[in-house]
C-alpha cells in the first residue's frame, strides 16, 4: 500500500522493545474481557455486551482525543476507516457470542490463536511486511500451546458454532489491526482509536434496540460495562495503537497471544474452568512463543 516493507526498515532497539511491551500490556488487559462478561448479570445478551463496550470505550477515546488536540486535520480514507470500524464491530459480535457458547478459555484461545497466521498473510499482501523466521517460530510455538489448551479436555465444553464464531473473531481482529496500522501514519493514536471505535459503536447501535438492556442499570451490570469500556477498550487500545507504530502487524498479533493465556488463567482461577495436564502443558509453549518474539524484537530491526 505504501513505503518499503517494514522488515527492511531499521527500528531502534529501545523503540521496538517499548512497542512490544505496549502491545503485551494491551493484550494482558484484553485477557480479562471474557471473564468480565461472565461476571455480568445472568441472561445478558453477548451482543449487548459488545455494543455497550464499544459505546463506552468509543466515548472515552473521543474525550481523550479531544483533550489531546482533537482528531487532526486532513481527510480520513473512507474505505480504510470504514473497514477498521466495521471489523471492530464484527469482532464484538463474534467474540462475545463465542465466549458465551464455548467458555472464556476456549473462546479466547481460538479467537486470538487463529489470528497470527491471518495477520502474517495480510501484512505481506497489503503492506509488504515479511514477518521473518522469529515470527514463524514464535507463531508455531504459540499455536501449539493454544492447540493443547483447546484440545486438552477437562470439563471445558467444545461448541462447534462457538469455535466457528471464535475463528470469525480471529479473522476480524487481524483485519482491523491491519486497517488501524494503515490509518496511523500522520495521525495520533488516540484520534485513530476514537474514530474507529466510535464508528464501530455507531454500527452496533441497532443491537441495543433488539436486545434487553435493562441489566446495565444494575450496579453489577454498570460496573461490567464501565470496566469493559474504559479499561478493556479505551485504555488497552490506546496502548495497542502506540505499540503498533513500531511493531509490524504480524508480530503485534502474535504478541497478542498473551490475551488467551491470561484469559485461560483467569477462567481457571475465578470461573472454575479446569484443564487437564495436557492442556496445562500448552501454557509454557505459549510463553515460549512470546519470549522468542520479544527477544527477536530487542534487536536493531523490526521482524
Amino acid at each position: 500500500m505504501n513505503s518499503a516493507p517494514e522488515s527492511t526498515v531499521a527500528v531502534p532497539a529501545n523503540k521496538s522493545t517499548a512497542g512490544a511491551l505496549l502491545v503485551l500490556a494491551a493484550a494482558t488487559l484484553w485477557g480479562s474481557s471474557g471473564t468480565a462478561q461472565a461476571l455480568a448479570p445472568g441472561g445478558v445478551s453477548p451482543w449487548s455486551v459488545g455494543a455497550f463496550r464499544l459505546l463506552v470505550g468509543g466515548a472515552a477515546l473521543m474525550v481523550l482525543a479531544l483533550l489531546k488536540g482533537g482528531l487532526g486535520k486532513g481527510r480520513w480514507p473512507f474505505w480504510g476507516t470504514l473497514a477498521a470500524g466495521g471489523f471492530v464491530a464484527i469482532y464484538q459480535l463474534t467474540f462475545f457470542t463465542a465466549v458465551h457458547r464455548t467458555g472464556v478459555a476456549v473462546g479466547t484461545l481460538v479467537a486470538i490463536g487463529s489470528s497470527p497466521v491471518i495477520a502474517g498473510i495480510l501484512g505481506f499482501i497489503v503492506r509488504g511486511e515479511r514477518p521473518g523466521r522469529a515470527w514463524g517460530l514464535a507463531t508455531v510455538l504459540a499455536l501449539a500451546g493454544c492447540s493443547l489448551l483447546v484440545t486438552g479436555g477437562g470439563d471445558i465444553a467444545i461448541d462447534v458454532l462457538g469455535i466457528l464464531l471464535a475463528l470469525g473473531a480471529g479473522t476480524s481482529y487481524a483485519c482491523y489491526t491491519m486497517a488501524i496500522k494503515v490509518l496511523l501514519p500522520g495521525r495520533s493514536s488516540e484520534a485513530v482509536m476514537a474514530v474507529v471505535f466510535c464508528l464501530g459503536a455507531f454500527l452496533l447501535l441497532p443491537v441495543l434496540f433488539v436486545t434487553d438492556v435493562t441489566w446495565v442499570a444494575t450496579v453489577r451490570g454498570g460496573m461490567v460495562v464501565l470496566y469493559l469500556g474504559v479499561v478493556i477498550t479505551a485504555l488497552s487500545y490506546w496502548l495497542f495503537a502506540m505499540g503498533l507504530r513500531s511493531v509490524p502487524v504480524a508480530s503485534a498479533v502474535t504478541l497478542s497471544l498473551a490475551e488467551p493465556l491470561v484469559a485461560a488463567l483467569l477462567g481457571i482461577l475465578f470461573l472454575g474452568e479446569r484443564l487437564t495436564p495436557t492442556a496445562l502443558a500448552g501454557i509454557p509453549l505459549l510463553f515460549a512463543g512470546l519470549a522468542v518474539l520479544a527477544y527477536s524484537m530487542s534487536g536493531k530491526r523490526a521482524v
